[in-house]
């Protein structure tokens, strides 16, 4: 629709020249969906369902931090921040630098997987070196939900949903929230309202209530 109210205001304004009774600033919005998200139980059946240490990771660390695809390929090793608990993504969407939280079971599975494939600079690597291909990601994630019996749709921006309903269902404060997921606007994490169960506890990241 904005396609075609614009190459309309180019046909007249800059074409006909002609001036015309209509008003081309309509604004649009986006339909509201509310985001899939896993259950605890189907999260931790997903990820207990790999038994390659370098895919449990890679799935493991986008739920246990909240991350992006993108953002999880393109981490390097020196952005795991043992001594704060944190990690850093550099130039995350909005090409803003944000920290996000470090779980200690997950670096205990970090340590064992840096230990077991020696990557040279992206923590995650494909067979041949760079950074480890977003296809393969996907496919494994189909694989692994059939694998697990999840029926939900489920894609690796389904493990970021369910790291933040859980943490609200936890009790974070949603501003926490949105500082964590790196969101602009608060009103981007507000949505996760709609899917969350809330229960106050003490504030720590949802992977640590997992035996991974």
């Amino acid at each position: 629709m904005k396609q075609h109210l614009a190459s309309l205001k180019f046909l007249y304004q800059e074409v006909l020249k002609e001036s015309i009774d209509f008003d081309f600033n309509i604004k649009m919005k986006k339909p509201s969906t509310i985001p899939e998200v896993l259950s605890v139980e189907e999260v931790q059946r997903f990820l207990n369902s790999f038994t390659n240490l370098k895919h449990k990771a890679i799935f493991t660390l986008c739920y246990s931090a909240g991350l992006r695809l993108g953002e999880i390929l393109a981490l390097k090793i020196s952005d795991i921040d043992s001594g704060r608990m944190q990690i850093r993504i550099h130039q995350g969407k909005g090409k803003k630098d944000r920290y996000t939280m470090l779980a200690p079971n997950v670096l205990n599975m970090l340590r064992n997987y840096v230990k077991e494939y020696s990557p040279k600079q992206h923590l995650f690597e494909g067979q041949n070196g760079g950074q480890y291909s977003s296809s393969s990601v996907q496919n494994l994630i189909r694989k692994h939900r059939k694998l697990a019996n999840i029926k939900k749709k489920a894609t690796p921006h389904t493990l970021r949903h369910s790291f933040a309903t859980h943490l609200l269902d936890n009790g974070t404060d949603i501003r926490f929230i949105q500082e964590l997921l790196g969101h602009k606007h608060i009103s981007t994490t507000q949505i996760y309202t709609h899917v969350s169960t809330r229960d106050l506890k003490d504030v720590k990241s949802p992977i640590e209530n997992l035996n991974i």
